[in-house]
């Protein structure tokens, strides 16, 4: 899979508006072949439509895209209106360990970038899904989360699809888990739009109370 051109500087001149930036962690490995995958790939499709429809969100929310494994960035940081879906394919283990350091890095690279160019911007989002569990060291990486967390660096959400290690994943996280209601990617991928979309209309620091993904009608199990 070849990766995309990262987006560049000079997009900020003829876009100065402030980024709402969001890292999609999204484990590809051979559990998730068949049915998983293709929701999956369905997922990311709503979601691009959903914020390309909100002509601000369309602007303000950056995407990228790190796929594991192996760790690979498939999509490095572009506007929703320039994001185009990939097609995921699985393959390999799962190296979430080094994936969510690999986030944590582009994230903070991001921001200098945006601080370089006189952006302003959201708290960063990163967003992991899998449905299995670490097959590397993954410790280290919940230090740094743990610590990204506590200095408001970014916020890092946890989702598990049936078979994912919750025990590890609430380790990792500071916040609970997620369990996902079968294979609803596409309901997942919409309460993400909707909520980034309310962030986006917001002013850079402000809270956002976001929708109860396990109400009765969200995707996540209770």
């Amino acid at each position: 899979m070849s990766e995309q051109i990262p987006f560049g500087t000079n997009d900020f001149a003829e876009n100065p508006e402030p980024r709402c930036p969001c890292v999609l962690l999204l484990d590809t490995s051979m559990s998730m072949q068949g049915q998983p995958i293709d929701e999956l790939n369905g997922g990311l499709i709503a979601y691009k439509d959903e914020l390309a429809a909100d002509s601000l969100a369309a602007k303000r929310v950056e995407v990228a895209i790190v796929t594991f494994g192996p760790v690979r960035t498939v999509q490095d940081f572009t506007t929703a209106e320039q994001f185009f879906p990939p097609t995921l394919t699985p393959t390999g283990d799962t190296p979430m360990g080094a994936a969510v350091s690999q986030a944590i890095d582009m994230v903070a690279t991001r921001k200098a970038t945006y601080r370089s160019n006189g952006i302003a911007f959201y708290r960063p989002w990163i967003f992991l899904l899998t449905d299995g569990a670490p097959t590397d060291h993954w410790q280290d990486a919940a230090a740094k989360v743990k610590e990204g967390e506590a200095s408001k660096a970014f916020s890092f959400f946890t989702v598990g699809v049936e078979g994912a290690n919750f025990e590890v994943l609430g380790q990792l996280a500071t916040r609970e888990p997620l369990k996902l209601k079968g294979l609803r990617f596409r309901d997942l991928f919409q309460w993400l739009s909707n909520s980034q979309k309310s962030v986006s209309r917001s002013t850079p620091g402000e809270a956002v109370p976001l929708a109860n993904p396990k109400a009765p009608d969200g995707w996540a199990e209770v």
